[in-house]
Parts: structure tokens; sequence; C-alpha cells
């Protein structure tokens, strides 16, 4: 709080709520552009975490795995599905440098077209399911369509 001095009379001048609250700069700043979900790793464990998460969808069909993890793996698994519909020599490779597993990018790449050749994207699906007991933490499964 601050004092003022106007004709000879001093007056307190409250701070506003709103200057107050940006001072504190974590609490009104707006979350625009954004996108990025941190997942609470560097950026090494995250990037580790989702080209693990990318295989066990892409071997398995569909894993069961946090919310905020699934969602952003979808992404990569979408990417990953598109390349193998394409089928070049140039997005073999780059699906090559994100699966950990070799053999899966072939399989990948012999069944992508025939499975999902008339579909645009949205190859996965994100369902929710009951929280984790122990921290209540919120569960999804995510499959491949």
């Amino acid at each position: 709080m601050s004092c003022s001095s106007f004709a000879g009379n001093t007056v307190a001048v409250q701070p506003s709520y709103d200057t107050y609250e940006r001072s504190r700069g974590d609490l009104s700043m707006m979350r625009h552009r954004k996108k990025l979900a941190k997942l609470g790793k560097p950026a090494d464990q995250r990037k580790a975490l989702l080209r693990a998460l990318t295989t066990e969808v892409i071997r398995h069909g569909r894993i069961k795995t946090t919310l905020i993890r699934a969602k952003a793996v979808r992404k990569h698994v979408d990417h990953m599905i598109t390349l193998g519909k394409d089928g070049s020599l140039h997005s073999r490779r780059q699906a090559l440098a994100w699966v950990y597993d070799k053999n899966l990018v072939h399989a990948l790449f012999d069944a992508a077209p025939d499975r999902y050749g008339d579909r645009e994207g949205g190859y996965c699906r994100v369902l929710r399911t009951m929280p984790r007991q122990g921290d209540n933490a919120k569960m999804a499964v995510i499959e491949l369509v």
C-alpha cells in the first residue's frame, strides 16, 4: 500500500488487484499459443516417453495411460500412420527415426495403406476411464480405430 498526497490530504492508495496478480506472474497470465504438454519432464525425457508410447500404441493397438499423455501421444501416432500411408522412402526413414522397433515400422508400412486408405486422419481415439487408484490421476485408453 502506498500513500499519495493531494491538496495537503494524505490518502492511502490500494494497489489494484489486477496489478498485484500480474506482478506475481503466474496467476493471470494467459496461455496463448502454448500447445506443448510438458508432462513434468525435461525435453529429452519427454521425447523418449512420447516415442515409447507411440511404439507401444502401434505394437499393441491400445494402451492405458494418463489422459494428458494419451492426448500428447495421439498426434504422434496419427503422424506415423500418415507416414505409413504415404509409403515413400523418406517417410519410412522419418518413421524409423521416431519408432523404436524397426520391424514394427515395416509392418506399419505394409498394413497402413490397406487399413486406413480411405480415412483422412483421426486414426486413434482417446477414451476416458476411471481415475487411478493411488493418486486419482485421470486415466484414458488410447486405441487405433
